[in-house]
């Protein structure tokens, strides 16, 4: 039976010019998650991730405790939505409710994130987006189908929390609602234990940061 450590990327670059590349603190949840791995002699076949700058650079941050790389395979299936594009076409239908300031918070951000996915989900957002949900859905399912049907031993999977909320809703039977819930609590760097089986795909476990619950690492515990 193989196995999947399925992980949200490290904390990303909100409020920067450029999203889609690790902050200082980004990097070092990713480093805290290899040495968890490399202490418990976790060890990976194969590393795959999506083609986003933040997957491979939480990948790198990861295996710089293995005392052997494992292969690299990037897969586009496990790309995020494109939530910038999809948060710019929920404002464009409620410009009443303004913009944020570069220093605004991040949770009105979040809330209107949530709403503008809620809207995606029901194929009420009329402006024409990169994928639909539906598309999104396909995606996900269709790159989980590869994982299940290619990989063997250990894989350490490095994605996004849309992504990866998808996923976790094509194994357990979710509703868009309940996907969408995960979506917005998945903790960067969190892992979760997935078990393929040759007829089955099995949740062992979701969102751990056994890396990150220290008293003194507490702080750096966090969602975008």
């Amino acid at each position: 039976m193989a196995e999947i450590y399925l992980v949200r990327h490290g904390q990303a670059s909100f409020h920067s010019d450029n999203y889609d590349k690790l902050s200082d603190l980004g990097r070092l949840q990713s480093e805290y998650l290899g040495h968890y791995f490399a202490e418990r002699n976790i060890v990976f076949n194969n590393v795959i991730t999506g083609t986003q700058m933040r997957h491979h650079q939480t990948a790198e941050g990861i295996t710089t405790a293995f005392r052997q790389k494992p292969n690299y395979i990037r897969h586009v299936g496990l790309n995020e939505y494109d939530f910038e594009a999809l948060y710019k076409a929920y404002m464009n239908l409620h410009p009443e409710e303004g913009n944020i300031p570069k220093d605004g918070d991040r949770r009105i951000f979040y809330q209107r994130l949530k709403q503008a996915l809620n809207l995606w989900s029901e194929d009420k957002i009329t402006e024409t987006l990169p994928e639909s949900w539906s598309d999104f859905q396909n995606r996900t399912k269709n790159v989980l189908s590869h994982l299940h049907n290619t990989m063997d031993g250990k894989s350490l999977v490095i994605s996004s929390g849309g992504t990866i909320s998808m996923i976790m809703g094509h194994i357990l039977g979710l509703s868009a609602q309940k996907i969408i819930d995960l979506n917005l609590q998945i903790k960067n760097t969190s892992f979760s234990h997935i078990y393929l089986g040759r007829h089955n795909i099995h949740l062992s476990s979701f969102n751990n940061i056994p890396h990150l619950d220290h008293q003194d690492r507490l702080d750096i515990i966090t969602f975008s």
